[in-house]
């Protein structure tokens, strides 16, 4: 029998992310393979920790256990180093400086001392480089949580302190495609659906936060820049966020784990089948 692991989040009840392993398990069972979800820390993979099954589709972004069932043999979809890069914005910058057109990102100096104020030079600093509005980002955070627009220094510093002892960042706004983006799904590397996001009453186009999602071209050029974005970071699945410039296309985020079921429904698009097909032929050929 073809045995796969679906692997979510121990505490999630978000519907949209439970969507998630509902649509693969449909998938993966017309295609002959039997999926099982379980939650992360179920016993079940405390004693086996994914091995038994022929793979593992993680939908959770647990580094420890990620890196933990690759080192058992486990082949994940993403695999581990590939989420562990999307899942900090940080760090997904920094694999794509200099490759790909993206708004400047400064990062925040550590804090390990909570009484000590953010130091105010450097966010005059970071103000004269990046301008107002400014972005501030948890480098943590899924839905459009943990990302504020700082409108004033007043704004910036007191964001600024509150996220001290949390690892952030400071993007440079691009006014033009505020409340707005373009996800672009690629499955194998390949491109395969595009959906425009809008949100007339927040910055944040996720449509979490109350944006709407509509179908849209898949253009060249937005094509071209998700399939090398996701060979740059080795990803099997992934969401490419894109926002609207004067000079074209720039890269805000990758999600390893975007959500299908907004793009499925307003493109018509079946994800779920293509990313099934995909593991499929990578491990059964």
């Amino acid at each position: 029998m073809k045995r796969a692991l679906i692997l979510i989040n121990a505490y999630t009840k978000n519907e949209r992310a439970l969507n998630q392993p509902r649509r693969l398990k449909e998938e993966f069972a017309r295609l002959g393979v039997h999926a099982e979800v379980l939650r992360n820390g179920a016993p079940e993979l405390l004693v086996n920790w994914g091995m038994g099954y022929d793979f593992c589709v993680f939908l959770d972004k647990d580094r420890t256990v990620s890196h933990l069932m690759e080192a058992r043999g486990v082949r994940l979809f993403n695999r581990a180093d590939a989420i562990e890069v999307c899942d900090d914005k940080t760090r997904t910058y920094l694999a794509l400086f200099g490759k790909f057109p993206m708004p400047e990102t400064l990062p925040a100096p550590l804090c390990y001392t909570p009484s000590e104020p953010v130091p105010e030079n450097f966010l005059w600093a970071v103000e004269k480089r990046l301008g107002l509005p400014l972005v501030v980002k948890e480098n943590y955070g899924s839905l459009g949580g943990g990302v504020y627009l700082a409108k004033t220094h007043g704004e910036l510093r007191a964001l600024a302190e509150n996220l001290k002892l949390k690892p952030h960042c400071f993007q440079r706004f691009v006014a033009e495609s505020a409340g707005r983006d373009l996800r672009v799904v690629t499955v194998g590397g390949r491109a395969i659906a595009a959906m425009k996001r809008q949100n007339v009453a927040d910055f944040r186009s996720n449509l979490e936060r109350g944006g709407v999602g509509e179908r849209a071209v898949l253009d060249g050029e937005a094509a071209r820049l998700s399939e090398e974005i996701s060979a740059a970071l080795g990803l099997d699945y992934c969401g490419v966020d894109l926002l609207f410039g004067r000079e074209g296309y720039s890269v805000c985020e990758v999600n390893s784990n975007a959500f299908f079921g907004g793009i499925e429904r307003v493109t018509g698009v079946n994800v779920a089948r293509a990313y099934a097909e995909h593991i499929c032929r990578e491990i059964y050929g």
